[in-house]
This record gives C-alpha cells, sequence and structure tokens, in this order.
C-alpha cells in the first residue's frame, strides 16, 4: 500500500540526466576557454616582445642612417636633408598607423572555437 503514485518519480531521473548533461556541458566549455585564453596570453605575450625588440633595432638602424645622411648632406643642403628625412618618417609613420588600425579591425575572434561549440549545443539542444 503505497501512496506514491508511478508517474511521481519519473520526472526526478530525467532531471537529474538533464542537469548532468548541463554540468557536463558546462565543464567541458569553461576549461575550452581557459585553454583558449591561456593560448591567446602566451601569444600576445610574444607578440609584444617580438613588436618591443624589432621596434629598438629598428629605431638604432633609423638614427644611424638618418645621421649618415645629414653627416653626408651638412656642408650643402644640411636642412633640407633633415626637412626629406622627417617628410619620409612621418608618410611612414601615417601608413604604419592605417595598417594597425585596419589589422585591428580585421581581427578574428579570440574564443571562436567556444562561440562554435556553443551554437553547435544550442542547436542540439532545440529542436
Amino acid at each position: 500500500m503505497d501512496a506514491t503514485q508511478p508517474g511521481d518519480d519519473a520526472p526526478k531521473p530525467s532531471l537529474k540526466k538533464l542537469g548532468g548533461a548541463f554540468v557536463g556541458l558546462l565543464q567541458g566549455h569553461l576549461e575550452l576557454i581557459g585553454i583558449e585564453f591561456k593560448e591567446e596570453k602566451i601569444r600576445t605575450f610574444r607578440l609584444f616582445l617580438l613588436a618591443g625588440i624589432s621596434l629598438i633595432l629598428a629605431l638604432l638602424i633609423l638614427v644611424g642612417l638618418s645621421a649618415a645622411v645629414v653627416i653626408a648632406f651638412w656642408e650643402t643642403h644640411r636642412i633640407a636633408a633633415i626637412l626629406v628625412l622627417c617628410l619620409v618618417y612621418a608618410i611612414a609613420l601615417a601608413v604604419c598607423v592605417l595598417r594597425a588600425v585596419n589589422l585591428a579591425r580585421e581581427c578574428a575572434d579570440p574564443f571562436r572555437a567556444t562561440l562554435e561549440e556553443l551554437a553547435r549545443n544550442r542547436e542540439r539542444l532545440l529542436p
């Protein structure tokens, strides 16, 4: 003489399974986000390190070449040589800034794999 009906017990196991599946999906996504974040951090650090070293070396070369040009034209056209160098540097600066802005606009999503996985799970779970 059990007072419980067979229909009362049916939703509980399915809710447990749904909750377990949700926790499993959440855990997988969090692990994927952590891995992608770590990879992005390492890539960004390497990028900044190489960019900094390249910038220092390029500036050293630029100073040396600029000094050579000014010394070569010191007796005849020193002011013209300095102004031409400044114009060349300004044009190069404008080109670099424009390319950097375009690159920043075109960058890919850093967590693309996580977003794709979430979209696939949404498609699987929703009819």
